[in-house]
C-alpha cells in the first residue's frame, strides 16, 4: 500500500523497551492517530482519508464537531450529529470517536486523548475568521498529511443531486456535465483546488486498499444482500448492523447494481454515486465481508450455490421486480432462506435528496463562502511566498 510516496507497511514502527534494562525483549509501544471532521455525507474520500491515518500507527481516534460548531464556521450541515457519529462509527478503520470535538485543533485535544499526532488530507481547513484549524500542531511537529481522494468532495455530490441528469453514470460522456460541476458553488474569484470537483478513477489497487481479503471461515454464516446502496448513508449502516447481528459468525457478502440497472428501478438520475465509488462506500463498511460489483438483479440458483449462502436478507423498502416482472427473490423464497428485516430505520437515499434540494441555497451560499476563505488563503501564501523570494534574491546581492 502507497501513501505519499511511501509504504504503510514498510513505516517503522517505534518501539520502546519494557521495563527491564536488562530484558531483550522489547514491547511494541501502541501509536495513537487522530483525526477530525465534520463528516458531514460522509463518502468514500472521508473513508480513505481515514484508511490512510489508521495505516500511520495501530490505533484511531476520530472526533467529530457539533451541529452548532459546523454552523458557525461552514454553514449548517446536512446530517444531524447524532447521524454523522454514527456514520464514523461504521467505518471500520475507525478505533474509537469523540463526539463534540473542537473545531480548531489542539495541542490539549491531542493530549487529553494520548494521540502522538493528528492527521488531515492535503487541503486546508479555516475557521469562521480564515485562520487554519491546524496551525498549532502543525508548528509543534506533531501533524501528518495524507493525500485527498480525487474525483470525489460533497460539492460534487451535491450538484449531482441537484443537476438531474445521468451524466454521472459510469458509461455516459460526462461533457454537460463538468459544464455544470465547473460552475457549481463557484466564487467570484474562480475555484479553490480543494473545494473544485475532479474525476474519480477506479483503480484496482483502490479496491484492494479497502477489501478485507478475508475468505469465508469453517461456521461462518454467508448472508447476501443486494441492492444499489447510493450515497451510502446511516440508513444503510442500520441495516447491514442487523444483517450482521443474524448469526453469531456473519460472513456479509452485498451484491451491488449496475448503474443502469438501478436507473431501470429507480428512475430520475439515480444512482447518484456510479458503481466504482459505490463499491468502496460499501467496502469501508466494518459490517461488510464481500462485494460483488455488478451484482445480477434476480438471486438465483447460481449466485446462491456460488458463495454458498445460508441467508438472504431485504430491508423493508420496497421489492421493484425483474425486467420480465418476475420476483427477483423467488429462488431464497423457494429454499426458505430468504428473511425482511427490520432495521428501524426508514431515512432512504430520497430522502437525502430532498434535504438537500430544499437547502440548495443555503448549500451553494456555503460552498462560496468557504471557497472565498481558501482562494484567500491561497493568495496569503503565495503572497507570503513571493516576499520570500524577494528576501532571498536580496540577500544573494
Amino acid at each position: 500500500m502507497i501513501m505519499n510516496g511511501i509504504h504503510a507497511d514498510e513505516e517503522e514502527v517505534r518501539e520502546e523497551s519494557s521495563s527491564s534494562s536488562h530484558s531483550p525483549e522489547k514491547r511494541k509501544r501502541v501509536i495513537r492517530v487522530w483525526c477530525d471532521g465534520c463528516y458531514d455525507m460522509v463518502h468514500y474520500g472521508h473513508s480513505n482519508q481515514l484508511r490512510q491515518a489508521k495505516a500511520m500507527g495501530d490505533y484511531l481516534v476520530v472526533g467529530v464537531h457539533t451541529d452548532e460548531e459546523i454552523a458557525k464556521h461552514k454553514g449548517p450541515p446536512v446530517f444531524t450529529q447524532a447521524e454523522r457519529y454514527k456514520m464514523i462509527r461504521a467505518i471500520k478503520w475507525v478505533d474509537e470517536i469523540v463526539e463534540g470535538a473542537p473545531y480548531v485543533t489542539t495541542l490539549e485535544t491531542l493530549d487529553k486523548y494520548n494521540c502522538d499526532f493528528c492527521v488531515h488530507g492535503d487541503d486546508i481547513t479555516l475557521t469562521v475568521d480564515g485562520k487554519d484549524t491546524y496551525d498549532e500542531v502543525k508548528r509543534m511537529g506533531r501533524y501528518r498529511e495524507c493525500k485527498r481522494t480525487q474525483g470525489v468532495s460533497t460539492t460534487d455530490l451535491v450538484g449531482r443531486m441537484l443537476l438531474l441528469t445521468k451524466a454521472h453514470h459510469s458509461n455516459i460522456d460526462n461533457t454537460a456535465y463538468q459544464l455544470h460541476t465547473d460552475n457549481f458553488g463557484k466564487g467570484p474569484k474562480g475555484h479553490s483546488p480543494w473545494t473544485g470537483v475532479s474525476q474519480f478513477l477506479q483503480t484496482s489497487q483502490k479496491i484492494i486498499q479497502f477489501a478485507s481479503g478475508k475468505e469465508p471461515q469453517p461456521g461462518d454464516t454467508i448472508i447476501y444482500v443486494a441492492g444499489a446502496f447510493d450515497l451510502f448513508h446511516i440508513g444503510h449502516v442500520d441495516f447491514l448492523e442487523t444483517v450482521h447481528k443474524q448469526a453469531e459468525k456473519p460472513y456479509v457478502i452485498v451484491g451491488l447494481h449496475f448503474d443502469q440497472e438501478v436507473n431501470r428501478y429507480k428512475g430520475k438520475n439515480y444512482p447518484i454515486m456510479n458503481i466504482h465509488e459505490r463499491t468502496l462506500s460499501v467496502l469501508a463498511c466494518r459490517y461488510v465481508s464481500e462485494v460483488v460489483i455488478g451484482a445480477p438483479y434476480a438471486v438465483g440458483k447460481d449466485l446462491l450455490d456460488h458463495f454458498k449462502v445460508d441467508l438472504v436478507c431485504h430491508g423493508k423498502t420496497e421489492v421493484f421486480p425483474d425486467s420480465d416482472g418476475t420476483d427477483p427473490y423467488d429462488e431464497p423464497k423457494k429454499r426458505g432462506i430468504f428473511r425482511i428485516l427490520d432495521s428501524g430505520s426508514n431515512l432512504t437515499t430520497d430522502d437525502i435528496v430532498q434535504r438537500i434540494i430544499e437547502n440548495r441555497l443555503q448549500f451553494e451560499a456555503r460552498n462560496q463562502k468557504k471557497e472565498a476563505k481558501e482562494m484567500a488563503m491561497i493568495e496569503a501564501l503565495k503572497h507570503k511566498d513571493d516576499s520570500l523570494k524577494t528576501e532571498a534574491a536580496l540577500a544573494k546581492n
